[in-house]
C-alpha cells in the first residue's frame, strides 16, 4: 500500500493529510453519464474575472516576484488588453495591484450597488458605488485594481494546464449568501420571513442573512423553501457533502463549543430544513460520511472530508469551503492565502486513487464589487423600484414577467471558473455563456438527477460546462505546484 502525505494549513493549524491508496472505484458508486465519478467543487470568495485575469496570459514580472511566462500558443481571454483608456468611462483606469498589496479592504457588493456600478452597460460607476464603505487606509479607487500572474500565480498555472472560462457569471447581482444559494438551488427567492428591511424583500434575499435554527449563528435567521441539489443527490443515493473549515465544534475548557469564526453564510444547505445540521453534529463514523444515514445530514467540517478520503470513502460530490482566512475574501483573507489553500488541496487530491475519474471545479460566490469590463446578459429581469438600479440611478432591471419573482436581476458580474481534471482540456479557454448554476447543471446531468422542479430556478437557463472537458480520453497530467509561490514544482503522468 503506497502512502503520500502533504502539509496543509487548515483552520489555523498545520497538519499532515495522509492520502492512502485504496480501491479506485468502490463498490456501489452511483452511475454517471461521463467518466467523472467524483466531483469536488471549491467555492472561494469575492473575485471578479478581471480582478484575477485582466491581463492573462501576460504578467508584469517585476524583480522579486514569482515569474510567469505563458506557454506557447496560449489562447487569449476577453481581458482588458483591448480596452483603451477612452473606452473605460470610470473615474480611473484599471491598475495593477502588486504582490505586496495582497491585503486590501473589502469593497461594497450589495445587489443594488453592483447594478448601479454597471449603469445600463456603461460600466462606469464602480468607484462611486462599490468602493469600500470604510475608506480609511484603503487603496484609492480600489474596485479598479487587478492582480496578474505574479500574485495569483497558481490560478494562472492551473489555467495554463487545464481549462478555464472567460464567459461565466454570477447568477444574480449581489452578495455571498445569494451566490451560495444560487450555486446549490438556482434560487434566492423563497425566504421566510419574506420581508426583513434591507435584507429580504418580496421573499428574495438581497443582502447577507443567517441560516434559521443554526445554533452557531443566530443573527438574522432566515429559512429557504424549495428544493436544492442536495435533495436530488440524496434521492438518487449519491454520496455528497458540504465541507467548511469553521463548521465543526471545538473544545474550549473541556466543553465543545461553536467555532468563533463560524459563518453560516458559507453553509448554504443550512438554510433548508431538509439539509440542515443545526447542532453541528460530527459524522457518525468515517464510513458514513456523505451517506443519507449519517447524523451530520451531509453538513461537515473540512477535516471530515480528509477523514473520508483517508478511509477510502470520498463522497461522489463534495463542496469544499476553506476556513475564512483562506478563502481569498478581501480584508479577512487575500489571494496568497487562498493560493496556499488551493494548491495544498489540489496537490493532495491529485495523489488520491480517485484522481483518474475526478474533476475539480474552482468557482466563486460573488465579485465583491471588483471592476469587470464585460456587461452580463440579463436573462432574468426585475423591476423592484426599491432595489433595482441597473438602468441608472432611477432605472430598473427591465420588467418582471407576470408571476415571476422580484429582485433576481441576472446574470450578475463575470467570475472566474476553472476545471482541473485528467479529462479537462489543456490550456483551453471556454467561451460558452455559463453561470454559477451551470455547475449545478453538470451535477444534475452527470448523475441523471433531473432538474430541481422550480420553473423559475436558474438551472433551467444554464448552459453546461461540458465544453471544458474532452471525454474521449484523459488529456492533462498532474500538475504539482508550490503553495507559497504558485510556481510549478513538477508535472507527473496520470
Amino acid at each position: 500500500m503506497s502512502k503520500w502525505g502533504v502539509w496543509i494549513l487548515l483552520a489555523g493549524l498545520t497538519i499532515c493529510i495522509r492520502v492512502i491508496a485504496v480501491a479506485a472505484v468502490p463498490v456501489g458508486l452511483a452511475p454517471t453519464t461521463t467518466p467523472i465519478k467524483y466531483l469536488v467543487v471549491i467555492v472561494d470568495e469575492n473575485i471578479s474575472f478581471d480582478h484575477y485575469f485582466a491581463t492573462y496570459p501576460t504578467a508584469a514580472n517585476p524583480p522579486g516576484e514569482p515569474r510567469f511566462v505563458a506557454l506557447p500558443n496560449t489562447p487569449l481571454v476577453n481581458g482588458i488588453a483591448g480596452v483603451t483608456a477612452s473606452q473605460n468611462l470610470n473615474l480611473v483606469n484599471p491598475f495593477r495591484l502588486d504582490r505586496s498589496q495582497a491585503e486590501t479592504c473589502d469593497n461594497t457588493n450589495f445587489y443594488m450597488n453592483e447594478q448601479e456600478a454597471y449603469n445600463g452597460g456603461l460600466l462606469n460607476m464602480f468607484v462611486q458605488f462599490t468602493s469600500p464603505l470604510a475608506s480609511t487606509g484603503c487603496i484609492p479607487n480600489l474596485p479598479m485594481g487587478y492582480y496578474d500572474g505574479n500574485t495569483v500565480t497558481a490560478i494562472w498555472n492551473y489555467a495554463q494546464h487545464y481549462a478555464m472560462s472567460d464567459n461565466s457569471f454570477a447568477t444574480t447581482f449581489g452578495v455571498t449568501v445569494a451566490g451560495h444559494l444560487n450555486l446549490v438551488s438556482g434560487e434566492t427567492h423563497g425566504a421566510t420571513p419574506a420581508d426583513i428591511p434591507d435584507k429580504v424583500v418580496n421573499g428574495t434575499v438581497v443582502k447577507n442573512v443567517e441560516a434559521a435554527d443554526d445554533d452557531c449563528d443566530l443573527r438574522t435567521p432566515v429559512r429557504m423553501s424549495g428544493p436544492n441539489i442536495g435533495n436530488l443527490l440524496s434521492a438518487a443515493d449519491v454520496t455528497w457533502g458540504w465541507f467548511y473549515g469553521n463548521f465543526g465544534l471545538i473544545r474550549i475548557g473541556g466543553e465543545m463549543v461553536c467555532n468563533p469564526n463560524y459563518n453560516s453564510h458559507y453553509m448554504p444547505f443550512q438554510y433548508y430544513a431538509s439539509t440542515e445540521n443545526p447542532d453541528h453534529l460530527p459524522p457518525s463514523s468515517p464510513a458514513l460520511i456523505g451517506s443519507n444515514s449519517d447524523q451530520a445530514n451531509h453538513q461537515y467540517d473540512l477535516r471530515d472530508f480528509w477523514t473520508a478520503v483517508n478511509a477510502g470513502n470520498m463522497p461522489q460530490v463534495s463542496f469544499l469551503k476553506a476556513p475564512d482566512h483562506l478563502t481569498g475574501h478581501p480584508e479577512t483573507s487575500n489571494p496568497l492565502s487562498e493560493q496556499t489553500f488551493l494548491v495544498n488541496t489540489i496537490n493532495a487530491l491529485e495523489q488520491t486513487p480517485q484522481w483518474e475519474s475526478m474533476a475539480i471545479v474552482i468557482t466563486y460566490d460573488d465579485s465583491d464589487g471588483w471592476y469587470d469590463h464585460v456587461m452580463p446578459q440579463i436573462l432574468n429581469q426585475s423591476s423592484d423600484p426599491e432595489e433595482d438600479r441597473l438602468l441608472g440611478v432611477t432605472g430598473l432591471c427591465g420588467q418582471t414577467a407576470p408571476g415571476a419573482y422580484q429582485d433576481r436581476c441576472g446574470y450578475g458580474p463575470r467570475l472566474p471558473l476553472l476545471v482541473i481534471s485528467p479529462w479537462a482540456k489543456s490550456n483551453y479557454v471556454e467561451h460558452t455563456l455559463t453561470d454559477q448554476t451551470s455547475v449545478l447543471r453538470f451535477i444534475e446531468d452527470n448523475w441523471k438527477l433531473g432538474t430541481l422542479g422550480d420553473p423559475q430556478s436558474f438551472d433551467l437557463k444554464a448552459n453546461p460546462i461540458t465544453g471544458m472537458f474532452d471525454f474521449t480520453r484523459p488529456r492533462s497530467r498532474k500538475l504539482i505546484l508550490d503553495p507559497d509561490t504558485g510556481e510549478i514544482v513538477e508535472q507527473r503522468p496520470l
